[in-house]
């Protein structure tokens, strides 16, 4: 049962039910049991060590940013321009060293037919730059083309032939590609379920700084599963990931920072916290927040009037509070008027 609900925490985006709140603590996290999605599912953007992704639309995308080769400045051109936004520049300079047989340029095509900048986007062609790519041992390109055959992204849904790549990639060092492969060993469906071995890869992963990597062992040492309990080494990786601003991790650390769970407490940093993830989005900061702000937990000054409003913008996400609903209602109409202008400003329906 253990291994199951640590798998529906890993798998779903972790659930936090609040409940009844003691004073000055913070309800610890629970999972909702939900079916476990596709591994790739919740894959997070690949990325190179050390290289900024490109601007994106909010949908994530995989697109890995290759990396310049410092002794071949043409290599450095193609790259120059992608950072720069120069897109139909890196292409045209990327096609012609591609087709020299510079490998770190196949994988630019690849990203750039991918993400349709600088061209028309193209799987298809993606796909194809990126098999040249990895023939030639590029550990991004395997990353990203096992990526597209999970999603059947430039040809056909193929699990197995992604499940190579990324051991490929892994092995030549790729981090993201550790993570994902941890992923599928611990999903069960690509691979049979190996916890063991998802754990040695996010050990990989997590000590490249890959920061969903971080999270995800941080919540086996905080369950004791695979690894000895281990609360400490827990908050510790939670501390990292949210420094890397992984709003799943900014949570749970808040969460353990004002508990005191395997970090001495500090009630003004958990409250930081919760505010940055609250305004990243996160429907159970913003609940969480509201508690403490309702309630003036942990010695914070009462502000019901910001807290409700974070009430009321969770609820919209689905994150229902019963108890907040009832301080809301016993609020004047004039402090309602306040709170339901401020959450339509945030909204954007003022």
């Amino acid at each position: 049962m253990k291994s199951r609900h640590l798998i529906a925490i890993l798998a779903a985006s972790l659930l936090l039910a609040i409940g009844a709140t003691a004073q000055f603590s913070l309800a610890p996290p629970a999972a909702k049991a939900q079916p476990k999605p596709k591994p790739h599912e919740i894959k997070k953007p690949a990325a190179p060590a050390a290289q900024p992704k490109p601007a994106t639309p909010a949908a994530p995308t995989e697109a890995a940013t290759p990396g310049a080769t410092p002794e071949d400045p043409n290599v450095d051109l193609v790259y120059g321009a992608y950072q720069r936004g120069m897109y139909k520049t890196a292409f045209d300079l990327a096609t012609t060293r591609a087709q020299a047989g510079d490998v770190k340029a196949m994988t630019m095509l690849g990203v750039l037919y991918a993400n349709g900048l600088g061209v028309k986007h193209d799987d298809a062609k993606a796909a194809d730059w990126y098999q040249r790519a990895s023939d030639r041992g590029d550990r991004e390109a395997m990353l990203e083309l096992a990526m597209m055959r999970l999603k059947g992204r430039g040809g056909p849904e193929d699990k197995q032939a992604a499940v190579k790549l990324l051991a490929s990639s892994a092995k030549l060092g790729e981090p993201k590609a550790a993570y994902n492969l941890a992923l599928l060993y611990l999903g069960g469906q690509a691979l049979p379920q190996d916890m063991n071995r998802a754990v040695e890869l996010l050990k990989k992963a997590a000590d490249a700084g890959i920061p969903e990597a971080e999270y995800a062992l941080a919540t086996f040492y905080k369950e004791g599963t695979v690894v000895p309990k281990d609360i400490e080494k827990a908050a510790g990786l939670l501390q990292a990931a949210a420094l890397a601003d992984n709003v799943e991790a900014e949570v749970e650390y808040a969460i353990a920072l004002f508990n005191g769970t395997g970090t001495p407490k500090n009630p003004p940093a958990a409250v930081a916290l919760l505010k940055k993830a609250s305004r990243q989005g996160s429907p159970i900061a913003q609940n969480r927040l509201a508690h403490v702000l309702v309630d003036g937990m942990g010695g914070t000054p009462v502000d019901r009037i910001e807290g409700l409003k974070w009430h009321l913008i969770a609820k919209t996400a689905g994150k229902g509070d019963l108890y907040l609903d009832e301080v809301y209602a016993q609020m004047s109409p004039e402090d309602r008027a306040k709170i339901d202008s401020a959450v339509k400003h945030w909204l954007g329906t003022k």
